[in-house]
């Protein structure tokens, strides 16, 4: 079997450390992965340079993740179509209200028979409510995985030990993402319950705004663990309701409680809500720190 060809979809944050987990495993693996992994850049220009020049020269994304070296096997590719082209596995890392409108660009681009991996932690926001990776799939045609866990980009870019879940029902493949992400600082953990994966990078970010009012209000360590606990309640029972084959143990993974805890403690829900006044009104900058 040829090299499988790897293209990371998305260059923010969280986009460019996983590009750099993947190109140094590429690396690693020449007999499984293609060396060079295309990563998919929004073009900008950062202090008169474009962004995928510097990139490519400079082998850092200064906008997204200054002072972290991706490998030098990362290239920044402006075209999404030609990002996509030939690859073998497609993992996205982009907003979710960005994810129909690349699909529709890419579909007619897309090699038969690749697969996609979703980082992306949300719902598609429609009459009903869908996950992110069930419109992939839809759209263009690859199954899709997903990878969610207790990972603040900017920890796991400074090789501080984190773990991940990767939610894959296809038992050939799950070795495979095993060898494209997994490094000593960075272990990640197959699960064949994607679903409720998915469920758990998304669900967690309401019980963080919950927890934001508490920092908000003022409450204490006490107050803020009974909210995690009976969120997490609550985001078991809506697993059960969405999927009836939804597994309790996988919420013991790090997509499940590990991802809740740092989500309420040091997420951007978090800190957003958690910037609520004691006299009960928000502050200018709390909307901004909330993400979808």
């Amino acid at each position: 079997m040829s090299p499988l060809r790897v293209t990371v979809v998305g260059s923010g944050n969280w986009g460019s450390a996983i590009a750099k987990i993947v190109g140094s495993n590429t690396s690693k693996y020449p007999d499984i992965f293609h060396n060079e992994v295309r990563m998919w850049v929004y073009e900008e220009e950062v202090n008169g340079r474009k962004l995928s020049h510097i990139i490519n020269n400079d082998h850092e994304n200064v906008k997204y993740l200054p002072g972290v070296r991706l490998p030098t096997n990362v290239i920044a590719v402006t075209d999404v179509k030609e990002s996509v082209s030939d690859s073998d596995i497609l993992v996205w890392v982009l907003p979710h209200q960005f994810v129909k409108r690349v699909c529709d660009q890419i579909k007619d681009h897309v090699k038969p028979g690749a697969a996609s991996l979703s980082c992306i932690k949300g719902l598609q926001d429609a009459a009903e409510l869908s996950l992110i990776s069930s419109l992939i799939a839809e759209q263009i045609g690859t199954e899709c995985s997903v990878l969610m866990g207790a990972n603040i980009a900017n920890e796991v870019a400074r090789e501080e030990f984190s773990e991940a879940t990767i939610g894959c029902n296809n038992p050939d493949m799950c070795g495979v993402y095993q060898n494209l992400f997994n490094t000593p600082y960075f272990k990640t953990t197959p699960v064949q319950d994607s679903v409720t994966v998915e469920l758990c990078g998304a669900l967690k970010n309401i019980v963080a705004v919950a927890a934001g009012f508490i920092d908000g209000m003022g409450l204490g360590g006490n107050t803020k663990a009974a909210i995690i606990r009976i969120g997490m309640r609550e985001m078991m029972k809506f697993s059960r309701m969405f999927c009836e084959t939804s597994r309790e143990s996988t919420y013991f993974e790090s997509c499940g409680v590990a991802d809740l805890i740092t989500t309420c403690y040091g997420g951007r829900n978090r800190k957003g809500i958690g910037s609520l006044r004691e006299d009960g009104e928000t502050s200018r900058s709390a909307g901004d720190g909330v993400v979808g």
